[in-house]
């Protein structure tokens, strides 16, 4: 079992979730729930992997907080 790590954002137009897989091409939709995009991308994930297993373009590392005055 392969686990990817996604960045989720919150659309402020439309109120949906945006997901992505950081340097997985392709690898991206939206919802209107967490767990509907939960669903999408795992969906998209195996579509993509269907093509064989993917040349990752970056590694996630994680989030920081910057603080500016």
């Amino acid at each position: 079992m392969r686990q990817y790590s996604a960045v989720v954002e919150r659309c402020p137009q439309t109120g949906y979730y945006v997901g992505f897989i950081p340097g997985f091409p392709g690898a991206h939709s939206q919802a209107e729930t967490l767990d509907e995009l939960q669903s999408n991308l795992k969906e998209v994930i195996e579509m993509l992997l269907e093509d064989g297993e993917p040349q990752l373009e970056s590694e996630f590392v994680g989030v920081q907080q910057i603080a500016v005055a």
